[in-house]
């Protein structure tokens, strides 16, 4: 079915126009619009078709593209366009792939010619879905963060969506969960609902790489939507000739229209603080609360949504977007960002800090004494907020949440613990699951900070997370309870925290002996053989006891603390997640793995070996 739609549209699709002028024997080629070529010419030495693009990023790159001399006016392919594996872009229920030049090692598969095929992809995928006739014009929002090569990834995938017919939106500098809420807003003002949106971001990954997320108002797409994606834009880049290249500026221009919808998102978040305080104009007046964006797209929250509350963002810092990311990762898992926002907090003698990663779906918080409510704090925190509302309900995390965490949720909160797999979507999916049997759950939350609430479409949003935390400080303001921050620190008092937990990456060597001809033909297969080894292994120690109800990897309990040993969703690693009440037990907790472990040489055991003092 893919492959049919997409060729119903591949006329109409373009990477851009070129010219073909020649001038005392040579043959240039002139292309006008964004385009990663620039000026392309033929010279009369080597018959080489050279390209020099400067793009917005201040980097500068030249690539040579080879063709031979029988280059005509036949049909033919278009002789820049690079060999692309797509499905390699793949990275779970994302797009993601190296979209600039500027770190050793990584070459460019995000480029333009790509992301334009891949609008084309999901025009077709989205008409189908729609079952859209001709005559229907579909409208498509975009977005971006703050990286460096967002703009120009905007304008390929436009003119792919506009090729295939479709009306394109653009909102510029947005957030994820903005792009969703596009696709549920009834406002014709703001072009709005929009049928399909796309958010351009990486998420908290180096400045050189870039990707897509893509929504309807069904919600964000799964790991099969994305790979029939990808599927049907090999299809259409492979297809690409010089002579199905229309002019791909001027029908962009007919179609592209741009809108603040950010105006209307960020008044949504305000009036749902001000809901919550009994529809009091500043229910945040004379909190102190500062934010720290990391150059990403989340600058707006102080001005856009506490300001107008009546908080003070004084000492707010990195609320600039800059793609190259100069003063820390944003990243609420990163211990530098963490560290950041934190000391902003101390110095500043704030109530609050609040922080976003770089395309605010995903957040954390520092209360007034420099905590961090992050990892199994941030779920703590919001299950307390949560099941004040839904008593009862039950709260779905990812895998590595703590045993400290269920024994809070469930005696504590009196709620149930649904542990389940790493990653935001896995998790989103199983509490839509749940509810569809019959077993009431109103948050979805992973450690990494991703949280979608029932009441919020089950949308992963970092912002909205942190006005349900708003809204505590607000109607606790209004029932006269003061205190500050302290509101939501008494709510997780009682929290078990474990004194040592560590992340441990034990990397699978894929030229090992053992996976290049051997018994293995993939990571997968070896990693999942190093799981079922460990497993066996547990049995015949006293000490240990495996979870009885578990979704990923191998999770045991012993010593007082746990360990869980899982495969990545993505790359050849088998993280290690341990804690336990002392060192000494973590230790033991560490030398139960290793001994489990020690035969498959294709397993790095380096920091496991660390951990143990093991040589």
């Amino acid at each position: 079915m893919a492959a049919t739609t997409s060729g119903k549209i591949i006329q109409n699709v373009f990477v851009s126009h070129c010219h073909q002028q020649n001038t005392r024997g040579r043959r240039d080629y002139y292309c006008f619009g964004p385009s990663p070529l620039g000026k392309l010419a033929w010279t009369d030495s080597s018959m080489q078709l050279r390209t020099l693009f400067k793009p917005q990023n201040h980097f500068s790159f030249q690539r040579n593209f080879h063709s031979n001399a029988a280059a005509s006016a036949s049909a033919t392919a278009v002789p820049y366009l690079d060999k692309t594996d797509f499905l390699k872009l793949q990275n779970g229920s994302d797009i993601r792939g190296v979209a600039v030049d500027g770190v050793e090692g990584e070459l460019v598969n995000l480029t333009e010619p790509v992301a334009e095929a891949i609008g084309a992809a999901f025009a077709a995928w989205l008409m189908e879905k729609k079952k859209a006739d001709a005559s229907q014009h579909l409208r498509v929002s975009i977005g971006h963060d703050s990286r460096i090569s967002a703009k120009l990834l905007q304008n390929a995938i436009s003119r792919g969506l506009a090729g295939a017919g479709l009306e394109v939106v653009h909102y510029g500098l947005a957030s994820t969960p903005a792009m969703f809420n596009s696709t549920l807003t009834k406002n014709e003002a703001f072009l709005c609902p929009a049928d399909g949106s796309i958010m351009i971001t990486a998420s908290h990954l180096p400045f050189n790489r870039n990707g897509f997320k893509f929504f309807t108002n069904a919600g964000g797409f799964g790991k099969a939507d994305i790979k029939d994606i990808l599927e049907r834009a090999a299809d259409i880049y492979n297809q690409f000739t010089e002579e199905s290249l229309p002019n791909s500026e001027r029908k962009a221009s007919l179609s592209i229209k741009k809108v603040d919808y950010m105006i209307v998102y960020t008044s949504d978040l305000v009036k749902a603080v001000r809901k919550a305080a009994g529809n009091i104009e500043k229910p945040l007046e004379g909190f102190h609360i500062v934010v720290d964006a990391g150059n990403g797209a989340g600058g707006f929250f102080a001005a856009k949504v506490l300001e107008p509350l009546g908080a003070i963002t004084s000492g707010s810092q990195f609320l600039e977007p800059d793609g190259l990311f100069p003063n820390h990762i944003p990243n609420p898992e990163d211990k530098t960002a963490m560290k950041a926002i934190t000391q902003a907090v101390l110095d500043n003698k704030a109530d609050l800090g609040i922080i976003f990663d770089t395309d605010v779906d995903r957040s954390a918080a520092v209360d007034f004494t420099g905590r961090e409510f992050n990892r199994n704090r941030l779920i703590a925190l919001m299950a307390a907020i949560v099941l004040e509302e839904h008593p009862g309900t039950t709260i779905v995390t990812d895998s590595v949440t703590s045993d400290g965490l269920t024994t809070f949720i469930e005696k504590k909160l009196g709620g149930r613990h649904h542990r389940f797999k790493r990653g935001y979507k896995n998790v989103i999916d199983e509490a839509i699951r749940l509810n569809s049997i019959g077993e009431e759950s109103h948050l979805a939350i992973e450690t990494s900070g991703h949280g979608a609430l029932k009441e919020n479409h089950w949308l992963d949003d970092g912002a909205y997370l942190m006005v349900k935390i708003l809204n505590k400080l607000a109607s606790a303001r209004a029932s006269g309870k003061g205190g500050g921050s302290k509101v939501l620190t008494d709510l997780i008092d009682g929290l078990q925290e474990p004194a040592f937990a560590a992340e441990l990456r034990l990397k699978i060597n894929q030229n090992h002996p053992d996976l290049k001809g051997g018994a293995f033909r993939s990571f997968r297969e070896y990693g999942e053989a190093v799981l079922k080894h460990l497993e066996n292994s547990i049995g015949s120690d006293p000490s240990l006891l495996k979870a009885p109800v578990n979704y990923e990897g191998v999770r045991v309990s012993g010593y007082g603390g746990w360990f869980l040993l899982r495969l990545s969703l993505h790359d050849p690693v088998l993280p290690l997640n341990i804690e336990a009440p002392s060192n000494d037990d973590a230790v033991k907790l560490g030398l139960a793995v290793l001994a489990a472990v020690k035969d498959f040489a294709g397993l790095d055991t380096s920091a496991l070996n660390k951990l143990v003092g093991a040589s």
